[in-house]
């Protein structure tokens, strides 16, 4: 996949200047490698927004046209605002076709729901990595990596050297070296037991009864785990002259 980026000389220069750009809805830039001049630029907000938005604006080998001049060139870098959608700077760096490069590229993990750990284990699929360091040439770059989970069992794991590349295309010397775990199957966590509910009535400390069947053998509540007693009835008075 092609994606094309349209850009615009940059002559002002500076803090403010950039600050008025912004305010303009521009996004100052630079292009810069290839050992040809660092060449400033200037795009528009909307579209480097949109294009920011595909995972493949990241990975691909962009077509970046400034005066009428195309140029191919990679996404190495951008500032965005803390807390606005502003895109504040974009860097692009000028490829050689002849010489390799060095880029992330993202691992699109596949048939996880028939993954034999998951089906016949019973286990969950869990990401290590979801992107990864590689090299080779332009023409070569991959929008993202394949990771075919299918055979994968309960507490195994992928590493790197177990991935299969694109014809042209190899995980940096380190990774290699290293050959960190990509993706693993493990058993779900089983939940800790739920404690007894809060509040459950304790037995008082002097008839050992739980509140409620203490209030009901004395027919009082209870407060304090002391029992209350039921109020006495006084005799019924006599009646005069002794009868």
């Amino acid at each position: 996949m092609t994606i094309a980026v349209t850009a615009y000389p940059r002559t002002l220069q500076g803090t403010s200047a950039s600050r008025r750009l912004r305010i303009a809805g521009r996004v100052p830039g630079i292009i810069y490698g290839a050992d040809q001049p660092v060449q400033k630029i200037e795009l528009d907000q909307a579209a480097v927004l949109r294009h920011l938005k595909l995972e493949v604006f990241h990975a691909s080998v962009l077509d970046v046209t400034v005066d009428g001049v195309k140029t191919q060139a990679l996404l190495r870098d951008f500032q965005m605002h803390p807390f606005k959608p502003i895109a504040l700077h974009v860097d692009f760096q000028r490829v050689d076709k002849n010489k390799k490069i060095h880029m992330k590229v993202p691992l699109h993990f596949v048939n996880a729901d028939i993954c034999v750990g998951v089906k016949a284990g019973g286990g969950v699929v869990q990401h290590i990595i979801n992107e990864l360091e590689i090299l080779c040439l332009p023409a070569d770059l991959p929008e993202f990596i394949e990771v075919d989970v299918t055979n994968l069992q309960v507490a195994h794991s992928m590493h790197v050297n177990d991935l299969v590349f694109p014809k042209g295309v190899e995980p940096i010397p380190r990774w290699k070296k290293e050959n960190p775990g990509v993706v693993t199957v493990q058993m779900p966590k089983e939940a800790p037991a739920e404690e007894s509910e809060a509040g459950t009535a304790k037995a008082t400390e002097i008839t050992g009864q739980k509140p409620a069947d203490a209030a009901a053998a004395g027919g009082g509540s209870t407060k304090d785990g002391v029992k209350k007693e039921a109020p006495k009835k006084e005799p019924a008075a006599k009646k005069e002259g002794g009868k």
